[in-house]
């Protein structure tokens, strides 16, 4: 057999003042990884793409492999980005002999021209090849919409927030795309969607309801679903199908994947309000961790207004200098990305006292609340290339670059600056630029729920903390213009649209 695979990935905060041109794809490099850099960079590792390789090295396919390419969530994907990526899969389909495309995305792409990027790609795809079967694997983020499902062949979404389960997602829609080929089953799928808006601090699979939702997915599939997904979808996408939807696969038997897509749509429609996060003032939730007791492990305090892995400026100031106000000792904090504050940094030298403006250099026009520079003096303790490579469990051994890192040591905190955004999804990003994040008394991150991957283990306590940012969990913060309204929470009294919507 032949494949063809290939990995386009970028959940886009259409209200985030990051640019998102080819280069952000590139992580470093110049150019998105292709042919056999892509395939080297990728096997092996906790990805969907590597989920993907090992299903074709399993069957000893020839793989093609035209992209792989991925980049921190950020704003709107520029048209020429965009282009250029889906031209390089194009081209491939267009030399023909493939047996299986296995394609590799997110799900909430949104470009300057297109809503829906993943949709968009695999309608060019069936323009050139309508016949040649598609696999594809989705975040749980994925904002999903018809098109999607009426050109794929299946598609397979992730079952866990962190998302410990890429290469699983890979793999599992890899084996029904090769079964499919063999002509052992025959494909269905029921999708739909509800006007709901999940806040992501609400979404992750360690508590009521997502866990509950994404185990009834697990269950389905082991009552014979090929595939059941339940999507929680990216919010910070204002774009019409923004929100929750569900898929479900069935081996030719569309009623019963209707029937299963229907059940998870009632019930996550009934815990609708349990999505809903409660906000808790920055001062105060400072100061609630300031009077916890010491105790074992540290106590970790969300900035979740600025993760760059929902598109985020990672570089707005508000938490880190409540902390430094309110006078918190033995503190670790990731990470202010500043490459201005760094370049400065390095300019002085390791070991220099230098007072370093940090962060607050990036416009967001879309929120209504600025983040002023903060000006921190302390001793250039590190300096580092920012390369890592993630311990897992979640990514594992996937590359990561943050570019040049300093840490600067105020004497009370060690505050990482970084050059490229990392999310502190890993205990490595700490290790690396020599913190150990068990022996602090606090440490603030810069993340929403994808930190509980490789740091939760440590956690004594959490605090999570109202900065400022396009992450903002405050959606009355940022105007939406464009989702589809009536909609919960926007909306209190959202109706659901019965039957649920559906294609396949």
């Amino acid at each position: 057999m032949r494949f063809l695979i290939a990995m386009m990935k970028h959940e886009t905060n259409t209200f985030s003042p990051v640019p998102t041109p080819i280069e952000r794809f590139a992580r470093g490099r110049g150019v998105p990884l292709s042919g056999e850099e892509a395939l080297k960079a990728y096997r092996g590792t906790g990805s969907g793409i590597g989920g993907f390789i090992a299903v074709a090295d399993r069957e000893g396919a020839e793989i093609v492999c035209p992209l792989a390419a991925e980049a921190w969530p950020s704003g709107l994907v520029e048209d020429a980005a965009y282009d250029t990526m889906c031209g390089m899969i194009l081209d491939a389909v267009r030399a023909g002999g493939l047996d299986g495309i296995m394609l590799d995305l997110h799900g909430a792409m949104v470009t300057e021209s297109h809503e829906d990027g993943e949709g968009t790609l695999i309608e060019r795809i069936r323009a050139i090849d309508p016949a040649t079967p598609i696999a594809v694997a989705l975040d749980m983020h994925a904002n999903v919409y018809p098109a999607v499902i009426a050109k794929a062949t299946v598609v397979c979404g992730y079952q866990t927030y962190p998302h410990l389960d890429q290469f699983e997602t890979g793999q599992r829609a890899g084996d029904i795309l090769v079964r499919a080929i063999r002509g052992e089953i025959r494909p269905v799928m029921a999708w739909g969607n509800n006007p709901m808006l999940p806040h992501v601090m609400k979404q992750g699979t360690h508590e009521f309801p997502n866990r509950e939702l994404q185990a009834k997915c697990v269950a389905f599939e082991r009552q014979g679903a090929l595939a059941a997904s339940l999507f929680v979808g990216f919010p910070h996408a204002d774009i019409r199908e923004a929100g929750l939807s569900a898929v479900v696969v069935t081996d030719g038997d569309a009623p019963r994947a209707a029937a299963m897509r229907d059940e998870l749509l009632d019930d996550a429609w009934r815990a609708r309000k349990d999505f809903v996060f409660a906000i808790e003032p920055l001062r105060e939730a400072v100061a609630r961790a300031k009077a916890l007791p010491p105790g074992e492990g540290p106590i970790v305090l969300l900035d979740h207004y600025d993760n760059a892995a929902s598109g985020g400026t990672m570089d707005t100031t508000p938490v880190l200098a409540e902390i430094l106000r309110q006078g918190l000792e033995d503190v670790a904090i990731f990470a202010i990305c500043d490459p201005a504050a760094v370049a400065q940094a390095i300019a002085a030298g390791h070991g220099a006292t230098v007072t370093l403006s940090l962060g607050g250099k990036m416009a967001m026009p879309a929120i209504r609340r600025a983040s002023p520079p903060l000006d921190v003096t302390g001793v250039v303790k590190t300096i580092t290339d920012g390369h890592f490579r993630n311990l897992g469990p979640m990514s594992k051994g996937v590359e990561m670059r943050m570019g040049p890192t300093i840490v600067l040591d105020t004497g009370r905190a060690e505050i990482v600056v970084i050059s490229e955004h990392q999310e502190p999804n890993d205990e490595a990003a700490f290790l690396s630029v020599g913190i150990d994040p068990r022996r602090k008394r606090f440490v603030m991150l810069k993340s929403r729920v994808h930190w509980r991957a490789g740091l939760g283990h440590v956690a004594r306590e959490i605090i999570p903390c109202a900065g400022v940012g396009v992450c903002t969990s405050d959606y009355g913060e940022i105007t939406f213009r464009n989702v589809r309204r009536p909609i919960y929470p926007l909306d209190a009294d959202a109706a659901r649209p019965m039957p649920a919507a559906e294609a396949g």
